[in-house]
Protein backbone atom coordinates (compact mmCIF):
# COMPACT_ATOMS: atom_id res chain seq x y z
CA UNK A 1 0.00 0.00 0.00
CA UNK A 2 1.10 3.53 -0.68
CA UNK A 3 -0.47 6.43 1.19
CA UNK A 4 0.48 8.99 -1.26
CA UNK A 5 -1.50 12.19 0.16
CA UNK A 6 -3.18 13.00 3.31
CA UNK A 7 -6.36 15.64 3.45
CA UNK A 8 -6.77 17.96 6.13
CA UNK A 9 -10.34 17.95 6.89
CA UNK A 10 -13.09 17.51 4.07
CA UNK A 11 -14.98 20.10 2.57
CA UNK A 12 -14.50 22.78 5.62
CA UNK A 13 -16.34 25.68 3.69
CA UNK A 14 -19.18 23.54 3.68
CA UNK A 15 -21.45 23.95 7.17
CA UNK A 16 -22.44 20.06 7.20
CA UNK A 17 -18.33 19.43 8.09
CA UNK A 18 -17.06 22.73 9.63
CA UNK A 19 -19.26 25.13 11.59
CA UNK A 20 -17.67 27.92 10.69
CA UNK A 21 -19.79 30.12 11.79
CA UNK A 22 -18.44 29.67 15.57
CA UNK A 23 -17.01 32.18 17.18
CA UNK A 24 -13.39 32.33 15.59
CA UNK A 25 -14.23 29.39 13.67
CA UNK A 26 -11.78 30.22 10.64
CA UNK A 27 -9.03 31.18 12.94
CA UNK A 28 -9.20 27.88 14.91
CA UNK A 29 -9.60 25.44 11.73
CA UNK A 30 -6.36 27.19 10.52
CA UNK A 31 -4.47 26.74 13.78
CA UNK A 32 -5.85 23.12 13.48
CA UNK A 33 -4.57 22.47 9.85
CA UNK A 34 -1.10 24.25 9.89
CA UNK A 35 0.03 22.29 13.62
CA UNK A 36 -1.67 19.08 11.49
CA UNK A 37 0.30 19.43 8.86
CA UNK A 38 3.27 20.06 10.92
CA UNK A 39 3.57 17.30 12.69
CA UNK A 40 2.48 15.13 9.59
CA UNK A 41 5.53 16.47 8.01
CA UNK A 42 7.64 15.43 11.08
CA UNK A 43 6.30 12.11 10.85
CA UNK A 44 7.18 11.44 7.38
CA UNK A 45 8.71 13.81 5.18
CA UNK A 46 7.46 14.66 1.20
CA UNK A 47 4.08 13.03 2.00
CA UNK A 48 1.58 15.11 0.15
CA UNK A 49 -0.18 17.35 2.67
CA UNK A 50 -3.61 18.44 0.83
CA UNK A 51 -6.10 21.48 2.16
CA UNK A 52 -9.43 19.48 2.24
CA UNK A 53 -11.56 19.75 -0.56
CA UNK A 54 -13.45 23.08 -0.78
CA UNK A 55 -17.89 22.92 -1.49
CA UNK A 56 -18.40 25.12 -3.01
CA UNK A 57 -15.67 26.02 -4.84
CA UNK A 58 -14.76 29.44 -3.87
CA UNK A 59 -11.75 31.26 -4.64
CA UNK A 60 -12.56 34.22 -1.62
CA UNK A 61 -12.15 31.12 0.71
CA UNK A 62 -8.72 29.98 -0.67
CA UNK A 63 -7.83 33.82 -0.08
CA UNK A 64 -8.81 33.48 3.43
CA UNK A 65 -6.86 30.49 4.18
CA UNK A 66 -3.79 32.13 2.31
CA UNK A 67 -3.71 35.24 5.01
CA UNK A 68 -4.31 32.93 7.45
CA UNK A 69 -1.33 30.84 6.73
CA UNK A 70 -2.91 27.62 5.78
CA UNK A 71 -2.09 27.43 2.30
CA UNK A 72 1.48 27.43 2.89
CA UNK A 73 1.41 25.20 5.44
CA UNK A 74 0.15 22.74 2.18
CA UNK A 75 1.05 21.18 -1.02
CA UNK A 76 -2.29 20.73 -3.14
CA UNK A 77 -5.60 22.49 -2.78
CA UNK A 78 -8.57 20.40 -3.61
CA UNK A 79 -11.98 21.22 -4.83
CA UNK A 80 -15.49 19.28 -4.82
CA UNK A 81 -17.91 19.58 -8.17
CA UNK A 82 -21.11 18.31 -8.63
CA UNK A 83 -22.88 20.68 -11.14
CA UNK A 84 -25.76 18.32 -12.42
CA UNK A 85 -26.87 17.68 -8.87
CA UNK A 86 -26.07 20.71 -6.19
CA UNK A 87 -24.03 23.45 -7.47
CA UNK A 88 -25.09 26.15 -9.06
CA UNK A 89 -23.37 26.52 -12.02
CA UNK A 90 -23.69 23.90 -15.49
CA UNK A 91 -20.55 20.74 -16.04
CA UNK A 92 -19.37 22.69 -19.27
CA UNK A 93 -17.80 25.38 -16.52
CA UNK A 94 -15.39 22.81 -15.45
CA UNK A 95 -12.94 24.52 -16.76
CA UNK A 96 -13.66 28.09 -15.50
CA UNK A 97 -13.96 26.66 -11.64
CA UNK A 98 -10.78 25.34 -12.05
CA UNK A 99 -9.24 28.41 -13.36
CA UNK A 100 -10.68 30.71 -10.77
CA UNK A 101 -8.88 28.54 -8.28
CA UNK A 102 -5.47 28.95 -10.31
CA UNK A 103 -6.06 32.71 -10.19
CA UNK A 104 -5.53 32.71 -6.50
CA UNK A 105 -2.90 30.08 -5.82
CA UNK A 106 0.23 28.24 -7.36
CA UNK A 107 -0.34 25.64 -5.57
CA UNK A 108 -1.46 22.26 -7.93
CA UNK A 109 -5.28 21.82 -7.87
CA UNK A 110 -7.07 17.97 -7.38
CA UNK A 111 -10.49 17.61 -8.12
CA UNK A 112 -10.60 15.09 -4.96
CA UNK A 113 -14.38 14.72 -5.62
CA UNK A 114 -16.33 14.90 -8.44
CA UNK A 115 -19.83 13.24 -9.06
CA UNK A 116 -23.59 12.85 -10.71
CA UNK A 117 -26.26 10.62 -9.16
CA UNK A 118 -28.99 8.45 -10.39
CA UNK A 119 -31.42 10.49 -8.80
CA UNK A 120 -33.31 11.19 -11.81
CA UNK A 121 -32.57 8.69 -14.30
CA UNK A 122 -28.88 6.32 -15.02
CA UNK A 123 -28.35 8.10 -17.92
CA UNK A 124 -27.22 11.28 -16.70
CA UNK A 125 -24.87 9.34 -14.40
CA UNK A 126 -23.45 8.32 -17.88
CA UNK A 127 -23.76 11.46 -19.43
CA UNK A 128 -21.95 13.11 -16.50
CA UNK A 129 -19.21 10.85 -16.03
CA UNK A 130 -18.13 11.07 -20.42
CA UNK A 131 -18.49 14.88 -19.61
CA UNK A 132 -16.39 14.96 -16.45
CA UNK A 133 -13.58 12.85 -18.25
CA UNK A 134 -13.42 15.16 -21.33
CA UNK A 135 -13.22 18.30 -19.39
CA UNK A 136 -10.95 17.24 -16.68
CA UNK A 137 -8.53 14.61 -17.57
CA UNK A 138 -5.25 15.72 -18.28
CA UNK A 139 -5.89 19.22 -16.98
CA UNK A 140 -5.41 18.31 -13.46
CA UNK A 141 -3.12 15.81 -11.88
CA UNK A 142 -5.59 14.16 -9.73
CA UNK A 143 -9.51 13.14 -9.98
CA UNK A 144 -11.59 11.05 -7.99
CA UNK A 145 -15.13 10.31 -9.44
CA UNK A 146 -17.62 10.28 -6.27
CA UNK A 147 -18.33 7.27 -5.80
CA UNK A 148 -18.26 3.29 -5.83
CA UNK A 149 -21.31 2.84 -3.72
CA UNK A 150 -24.84 3.99 -3.54
CA UNK A 151 -25.09 5.50 0.66
CA UNK A 152 -27.20 2.69 2.01
CA UNK A 153 -31.06 3.83 2.74
CA UNK A 154 -30.72 2.66 6.17
CA UNK A 155 -27.85 5.15 6.90
CA UNK A 156 -28.35 8.73 7.34
CA UNK A 157 -25.92 11.21 4.63
CA UNK A 158 -23.68 13.66 6.04
CA UNK A 159 -25.19 16.41 5.83
CA UNK A 160 -26.83 19.46 8.23
CA UNK A 161 -30.37 19.74 7.86
CA UNK A 162 -31.38 15.74 6.17
CA UNK A 163 -34.70 15.55 5.25
CA UNK A 164 -35.31 19.19 5.19
CA UNK A 165 -33.24 19.50 2.20
CA UNK A 166 -35.58 17.54 0.05
CA UNK A 167 -34.58 16.05 -3.17
CA UNK A 168 -30.80 17.75 -2.07
CA UNK A 169 -30.66 15.49 0.58
CA UNK A 170 -32.29 11.87 -1.35
CA UNK A 171 -29.23 12.53 -4.17
CA UNK A 172 -27.16 11.48 -1.68
CA UNK A 173 -28.18 8.32 -1.76
CA UNK A 174 -27.52 7.62 -5.51
CA UNK A 175 -23.95 8.99 -6.19
CA UNK A 176 -22.15 5.19 -6.73
CA UNK A 177 -21.23 3.51 -9.87
CA UNK A 178 -22.99 0.50 -8.25
CA UNK A 179 -26.42 0.47 -6.36
CA UNK A 180 -26.30 -0.54 -2.81
CA UNK A 181 -26.91 -4.46 -3.58
CA UNK A 182 -24.09 -4.43 -5.74
CA UNK A 183 -25.92 -3.93 -8.96
CA UNK A 184 -23.10 -2.02 -11.72
CA UNK A 185 -25.20 0.81 -13.35
CA UNK A 186 -24.63 2.02 -17.06
CA UNK A 187 -21.79 4.59 -16.08
CA UNK A 188 -19.86 1.34 -13.85
CA UNK A 189 -19.24 0.07 -17.75
CA UNK A 190 -17.93 3.54 -19.25
CA UNK A 191 -15.77 3.75 -15.87
CA UNK A 192 -13.07 1.50 -17.22
CA UNK A 193 -12.22 3.84 -19.93
CA UNK A 194 -11.09 6.12 -17.67
CA UNK A 195 -9.08 4.36 -15.31
CA UNK A 196 -6.27 4.57 -13.72
CA UNK A 197 -6.03 7.58 -14.85
CA UNK A 198 -9.35 8.83 -12.85
CA UNK A 199 -9.54 7.07 -9.18
CA UNK A 200 -12.81 6.61 -6.86
CA UNK A 201 -13.31 8.47 -3.72
CA UNK A 202 -15.28 5.69 -1.71
CA UNK A 203 -15.78 6.44 2.25
CA UNK A 204 -16.02 3.75 4.33
CA UNK A 205 -18.08 3.88 7.58
CA UNK A 206 -17.47 1.87 10.82
CA UNK A 207 -17.26 -1.66 10.41
CA UNK A 208 -18.43 -1.17 6.98
CA UNK A 209 -19.44 -4.32 6.03
CA UNK A 210 -18.80 -3.66 1.71
CA UNK A 211 -15.17 -3.16 2.61
CA UNK A 212 -13.97 -6.32 0.78
CA UNK A 213 -16.41 -6.23 -2.39
CA UNK A 214 -15.41 -2.70 -2.85
CA UNK A 215 -11.91 -3.72 -2.92
CA UNK A 216 -12.60 -6.43 -5.41
CA UNK A 217 -15.19 -4.14 -7.63
CA UNK A 218 -11.86 -1.12 -7.29
CA UNK A 219 -10.03 -3.78 -9.31
CA UNK A 220 -12.28 -4.88 -11.59
CA UNK A 221 -12.48 -1.46 -13.05
CA UNK A 222 -9.65 -0.69 -12.67
CA UNK A 223 -9.01 1.46 -9.78
CA UNK A 224 -5.35 2.43 -8.75
CA UNK A 225 -5.87 5.75 -7.56
CA UNK A 226 -8.42 5.75 -4.05
CA UNK A 227 -9.13 8.36 -1.74
CA UNK A 228 -11.47 7.09 1.54
CA UNK A 229 -11.28 8.71 5.29
CA UNK A 230 -9.94 7.63 8.90
CA UNK A 231 -12.68 9.90 11.31
CA UNK A 232 -10.89 11.55 13.96
CA UNK A 233 -14.51 10.94 15.80
CA UNK A 234 -14.15 7.34 14.87
CA UNK A 235 -11.10 6.86 17.19
CA UNK A 236 -12.69 7.32 20.16
CA UNK A 237 -15.01 4.17 19.09
CA UNK A 238 -14.76 0.73 20.74
CA UNK A 239 -11.89 -1.15 18.79
CA UNK A 240 -11.37 1.78 16.36
CA UNK A 241 -7.47 1.13 15.33
CA UNK A 242 -8.70 -2.71 14.83
CA UNK A 243 -11.25 -1.58 12.36
CA UNK A 244 -8.48 1.49 10.67
CA UNK A 245 -6.24 -1.49 10.65
CA UNK A 246 -8.52 -3.85 8.36
CA UNK A 247 -9.71 -1.03 6.39
CA UNK A 248 -6.19 0.05 5.59
CA UNK A 249 -4.74 -3.73 5.46
CA UNK A 250 -7.94 -4.15 2.40
CA UNK A 251 -6.80 -0.92 0.43
CA UNK A 252 -2.77 -2.43 0.02
CA UNK A 253 -2.12 -2.20 -3.61
CA UNK A 254 -3.99 1.29 -4.31
CA UNK A 255 -2.30 4.67 -3.88
CA UNK A 256 -4.93 6.15 -1.40
CA UNK A 257 -5.13 9.57 -0.15
CA UNK A 258 -6.43 9.40 3.27
CA UNK A 259 -8.55 11.79 4.39
CA UNK A 260 -8.58 12.96 8.48
CA UNK A 261 -11.91 15.15 9.26
CA UNK A 262 -14.73 14.53 11.95
CA UNK A 263 -14.03 16.13 15.55
CA UNK A 264 -15.62 13.65 18.41
CA UNK A 265 -18.09 15.14 20.63
CA UNK A 266 -16.00 15.04 24.00
CA UNK A 267 -13.19 16.97 21.97
CA UNK A 268 -15.55 19.54 20.58
CA UNK A 269 -16.67 23.34 21.39
CA UNK A 270 -20.05 21.59 21.20
CA UNK A 271 -21.10 17.80 21.05
CA UNK A 272 -21.40 17.50 17.12
CA UNK A 273 -18.90 16.26 14.03
CA UNK A 274 -18.61 19.84 12.52
CA UNK A 275 -17.49 21.82 15.79
CA UNK A 276 -14.06 23.20 15.88
CA UNK A 277 -11.96 21.20 18.65
CA UNK A 278 -11.61 22.58 22.18
CA UNK A 279 -7.39 21.73 21.56
CA UNK A 280 -5.95 22.13 17.79
CA UNK A 281 -3.22 19.69 19.43
CA UNK A 282 -5.55 16.59 20.02
CA UNK A 283 -6.29 16.81 15.92
CA UNK A 284 -2.77 17.13 14.96
CA UNK A 285 -1.71 14.34 16.95
CA UNK A 286 -4.71 12.41 15.89
CA UNK A 287 -3.20 13.25 12.33
CA UNK A 288 0.47 11.90 13.51
CA UNK A 289 -0.63 8.93 15.08
CA UNK A 290 -2.10 7.67 11.67
CA UNK A 291 0.75 8.88 9.63
CA UNK A 292 2.94 7.09 11.47
CA UNK A 293 0.70 3.95 11.82
CA UNK A 294 -0.47 4.10 8.07
CA UNK A 295 2.32 6.03 5.86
Amino acid sequence: MAVEAVMLWNEPNNLSHWDFQMDEGWKIFAEMTKLASKEIAREKPGLTRVLGGMSPIDPAWVKNMDTLGVVDAVDVVAVHGFPLDWNHWQIHEWPDKIAEIRAVTTKPIWVSEVGVSTFGAEEVQDFGLAKTAELLLGKVPRIHWYSLYDLPRAWPATTRHREAEGSSYYRHFYMGLLKEDGTPKRAARRFTEYAPEMGICQWFHYEDHRLDDAVDWLRRLGVTRLRTGLSWADSHRPNADAWFDRQMKALEGFDVTVTFCFTPGSCGLRSDHTSPPQRVEEFAEFCARMVRRYA
